[in-house]
Order: C-alpha cells, then structure tokens, then sequence
C-alpha cells in the first residue's frame, strides 16, 4: 500500500487542484510551505502540503527552506506563506516584531511539549540504580561513566563543537561541579558521533552519561531517562547567562522547553481561514514525533515517503485535526 501510494503521490498532488471543487479551490488558493532541511521539519511540510491539498482544495506547493532564512524572508517579503517548524528561541525578537505589525501569526504549536534538552541516561541503568535519575546519584556513582582515555576520569559526553548547546552544556556542567565529582565533558566531535555513542552503548548495555534532545529519532529508538538536577528551570538565568560564552558565574538551571511554532503569514490566515484552523489544531508530542523519526531512520524515509506511513497508519491522530467531512477526502485520495 505504502509502495503505491508513494510512486503516485506526485501525480495526485499534480492534478490535485483539478479535482477539487472550485469553491474549495476559491477558499484557500495558492499556497508555499517551507521544507526544511531536518526530518521532523520536513516529514510536518509533506503532511502539511497532503492535507491542505486534498482535504481542502489547496494548490500546495513546498520551497526550500531553513530557519533564519525562511523566517526572515516571511517577515520581509511576506512568502512562503507557511513554516511548519520554527524554533522560536531561534528567533524570537524578530519574529514577535513580525506578529505586533502583523506581518505573522502564531498559528499553534508544532511541537506540543515544545523542544527538549537535557542530560540523559539509559533507561536500563534507572531500572537497576533509580538514584542514577538524579544528578545526586549520577556524582556518588561517577566511576561507573569510565572515561575511554583516563581510566582515573569520568566521562560525560557533551554537544559537538560550533554547535549552540555546547555553550549551554559546557556552563551547566560546570555549574553543576561535575568536575570535582571527577567528570571531563567530552566532545563527541559531531552529530552523527553523539548520536552514535548513545547507539553503542546501548546496544552493549554500557553505562553513559551525556547532552541529548528531543524530539529525535535516537530517542524515539533507545528510551532513555532525563536526568533531574532538582532546581527546577530558571528561565532568566538561562537565557542571560547559561546560554552565553561569557557567563562567569552560571547557576543550575535544567534546560526550559523551547517552544516550536508553526508560523504562517497573515495575509494566508486572512485569506485561507478554514486551512488556518487546521494548522492552529496541528501538533504532535514529542514521543509520537520521536517514534516517527526513528521509523523514518529504520527504513531511510524522507519527508513525502514518512508523510504517506503517517496519513495511513495514524489516522487517529490526524483526524482530530480537521473536520469529518475533510478527514473523509483524504482518506479517499490515498
């Protein structure tokens, strides 16, 4: 089913906006959907363009896209007219400014529990010590994390290097003392090298400690337990220092949700009121868009292959996004 529906998708979305009505088509009209370069961004992009095509007569269309760019280029020139996934710690300021002169609407949450960072550990190592889901535990049991180099070194991996968490991760461990309980923060040299630790290791049921986020295929993978560091989330502190190069005195702060928006031009919610509401109803959690990602790994999917094994094998999600009437339309096309 999968494997039809695929070599045919194209071709659908081709004559799509033949085969509506032209009220349907008079509705929503033209619309340009930002496909980001990473695999939730785009697996939300696909699904978006399905949606809006064939259960409200949308002439979809996907454009290249990427955070600071897309929404520059939304604020400033107005198009595309959708950006399915904005990080909005990425660009808050720009995009408030965007929403107070009414360039840009907030139309709802892509992520439900927004974006999640944090230091992490294997489930299975909870399971046998509880106390490991703390950062108390995680310093009397430092010995367990040997270090590969220095036999008398724990090791925490960090984030790689050129990469904004490693600013954050680098200040939380120090304001956590975890060197004096005998950690070196390890850089993992790359993406696919944090990522592959955490895979190694928990396919030899090692121990590991270590920066991690959400939502991710490796966590939709391998469960893995965030660690408490008991203080809560202090945002200001955050934002001021934890996430600068020259914080001098940071304090502990576990990482605060970052917030990821769906973002549409207010010329298209104006315009494409029905299509509006659906975005604003739109979201996944982070673990339905983990277990998603780590599907879209498994069978090395892009975003329109993930999009069609979502609208087939998730209906019970989707279909809470819109109104029966439109749910019966896409059903009808695949």
């Amino acid at each position: 089913m999968l494997t039809r529906s695929l070599v045919t998708l194209s071709a659908l979305l081709t004559v799509s906006a033949f085969s509506t009505t032209a009220t349907a088509a008079d509705s929503c009209g033209s619309v340009t959907i930002a496909d980001m370069n990473w695999n939730s961004a785009s697996l939300l992009a696909h699904v978006d363009q399905y949606i809006l095509q064939h259960g409200f007569g949308c002439d979809a269309e996907l454009v290249p896209g990427d955070t600071v760019p897309t929404g520059t280029s939304m604020i400033e020139k107005g198009e595309p007219d959708v950006a399915p996934e904005l990080w909005q710690i990425s660009l808050k300021t720009a995009l408030d400014k965007g929403v107070a002169e009414k360039r840009l609407r907030y139309a709802g949450q892509s992520l439900s529990d927004g974006g999640e960072e944090g230091f992490w550990v294997p489930e299975y190592m909870v399971k046998k010590m509880p106390e490991l889901a703390t950062i108390e535990g995680i310093r009397k049991h430092a010995k367990l994390f040997t270090h590969p180099e220095d036999p008398d070194k724990s090791m925490m991996m960090g984030c790689p290097a050129g990469w904004a968490c490693q600013i954050s991760a680098s200040n939380i461990f120090d304001a956590l003392k975890l060197e004096e309980s005998g950690f070196e923060l390890v850089d993992p040299g790359s993406g696919a090298g944090l990522s592959g630790a955490i895979a190694k290791a928990y396919e030899r049921k090692e121990p590991w400690f270590g920066y991690y986020w959400a939502p991710t295929a490796v966590l939709g993978k391998y469960k893995m337990v965030k660690v408490d560091f008991g203080t809560g989330v202090d945002q200001d502190h955050y934002m001021k220092c934890l996430t600068q190069p020259d914080c001098l005195e940071p304090k502990v702060s576990m990482y605060p949700s970052s917030p990821v928006y769906t973002v549409t031009t207010e010329s298209f919610a104006a315009e494409s009121p029905a299509a509006y509401t659906y975005l604003t109803s739109r979201s996944f959690t982070n673990k339905q868009m983990n277990e998603l990602l780590a599907w879209m790994e498994s069978n090395q999917a892009d975003g329109e292959f993930a999009a069609l094994h979502f609208l087939e094998n998730y209906s019970d999600i989707w279909t809470a996004w819109v109104p029966s009437k439109v749910a019966d339309k896409i059903k009808s096309s695949m």
